[in-house]
């Protein structure tokens, strides 16, 4: 009897073991040599308004105010996010003038607020009142409320804010101020530089107000005094004070103070 040779016995079990695989179908050659179809770039892209809003606030952040209103003039969806208060938490502005725009929301979400003015006309408004000629009054006339009545709507709207920066501000009060130290009770840090009209009266509100202040710059503001900063000094030892030439600086005088002083002068030379 014939045996079976080793590669016939070796063929007969590899066909026993694939019988139970399902056939392979070959692909037709008009398949193969087909081009892909195009897929176009606009099925694929996602529209702006579909990102949720958490998204579309980061975005936005990036933006300067200007470009953040021209945005949300485009849709309802994206005037909604520049509504939205946690898009503001930081405003600068460069000059007061900047304050009359619609470009920006006050809200509870302001932490952050600068508002300087580094311009030759912040001379100008520092000059004393009783000194102005009546071209630097028209001057000053159109801007010099600006500031003060901005803080009084930071006070109303804006409880957490945590930094107010004041530069170059000359026309701004006490009285300003104070209200701010009183309405945002959560003020960590009060810089306040080149504002002639600030007084001791500012510090004595930082000590009386300020229970959250751990820094205040009082920088070229010419009527606050050294016994003033001193007052802060010892009352309240854990705020970081910075008061650079303020108290070295000639403070305002009254025009009735001038006057006398000019006359003893006159008397001076005429009888010398």
């Amino acid at each position: 009897m014939d045996r079976e040779s080793p590669c016939a016995s070796h063929i007969s079990i590899f066909d026993h073991a694939c019988s139970g695989l399902p056939k392979i179908t070959p692909i037709p050659h008009d398949l193969i040599c087909a081009r892909p179809q195009p897929v176009s770039i606009s099925s694929l892209a996602m529209h702006l308004t579909e990102l949720d809003q958490e998204c579309l606030l980061h975005l936005f952040s990036y933006l300067d105010k200007d470009s953040r209103r021209s945005l949300s003039l485009t849709c309802v969806r994206l005037r909604q996010v520049f509504l939205d208060p946690q898009l503001w938490t930081l405003l600068h502005f460069m000059s007061p003038c900047e304050l009359r725009r619609d470009n920006f929301i006050l809200g509870s979400s302001l932490r952050y607020l600068a508002v300087c003015w580094h311009s030759s006309r912040v001379k100008v408004c520092n000059i004393e009142d009783w000194m102005k000629t009546t071209f630097q009054r028209d001057l000053c006339r159109k801007h010099e409320s600006l500031v003060s009545d901005f803080l009084e709507r930071v006070c109303h709207m804006c409880p957490n804010l945590v930094s107010l920066n004041l530069s170059g501000c000359g026309h701004i009060t006490d009285h300003n101020v104070i209200n701010v130290l009183q309405s945002c009770r959560r003020l960590r840090s009060l810089s306040l530089e080149n504002c002639a009209r600030m007084t001791d009266s500012v510090l004595q509100a930082v000590v009386n107000h300020g229970n959250s202040l751990t820094e205040v710059r009082v920088d070229f503001c010419r009527n606050v005094t050294q016994a003033g900063l001193q007052d802060v000094r010892d009352k309240r030892p854990e705020v970081h004070l910075s008061a650079l030439h303020s108290a070295d600086m000639i403070p305002d005088s009254k025009p009735e103070e001038k006057t006398r002083i000019r006359r003893a002068l006159q008397k001076f030379l005429i009888f010398s």
